[in-house]
């Protein structure tokens, strides 16, 4: 599966979306990549997971005993990429601003991929590698849909990218003036 064919689920999904939006990031940009429009098709998120399953296991050498999704936008595509790679699925969520492991437990040596659905700094990535360590998880590598950062994103492991798809973003100090002429959305779940 190819960028192109990625983000042609995205468009036929009415997911990428053009204005003023403030991503989870806090970062500012004019393209926003709505994932719960292609997450509500079953068909869809089963094209991409299985595309991402396979790229995950071509570059993620050895045993995985568990996906871990960070909640909530990880939730979809942890779980059903873990159907494919034949693993159980478990995420961390937010307790007091922090990712915690809530509901599961894990033992100490497991070793883990991360899944996300879209990466553009990856502070989430970061935030579940450092629970999952503080847990004595092995964290072997993270995996999303789209990487936004087309690569820039440091996530501290290896980083398995079904699609990349570089978008601008801008601090919300330096933007653009036509940008800055649209009224700002937020449509992300950080806060949630």
């Amino acid at each position: 599966m190819t960028a192109d064919d990625v983000i042609d689920i995205f468009r036929e999904a009415g997911a990428v979306m053009e204005g003023h939006f403030i991503l989870t990031s806090g970062l500012r940009s004019p393209v926003f990549l709505q994932k719960a429009r292609v997450f509500m098709h079953a068909d869809k998120t089963e094209i991409l997971c299985r595309a991402l399953a396979r790229k995950i296991r071509e570059q993620v050498p050895g045993r995985i005993d568990y996906v871990v999704g960070p909640a909530i936008g990880g939730l979809i595509p942890a779980y059903e990429t873990s159907r494919h790679l034949g693993v159980p699925a478990i995420w961390v969520e937010r307790e007091g601003g922090v990712f915690r492991l809530r509901r599961f437990e894990i033992g100490k040596g497991a070793r883990v991929v991360i899944v996300e659905d879209i990466v553009t700094t990856g502070l989430s990535i970061r935030e579940t590698i450092t629970c999952l360590r503080d847990l004595g998880a092995e964290v072997a590598a993270a995996a999303c849909i789209i990487d936004r950062s087309a690569g820039k994103a440091d996530v501290g492991v290896p980083l398995v990218a079904l699609a990349d798809y570089e978008v601008p973003a801008y601090h919300p100090d330096s933007l653009p003036p036509e940008l800055a002429a649209l009224p700002a959305v937020k449509p992300g779940s950080r806060n949630i």
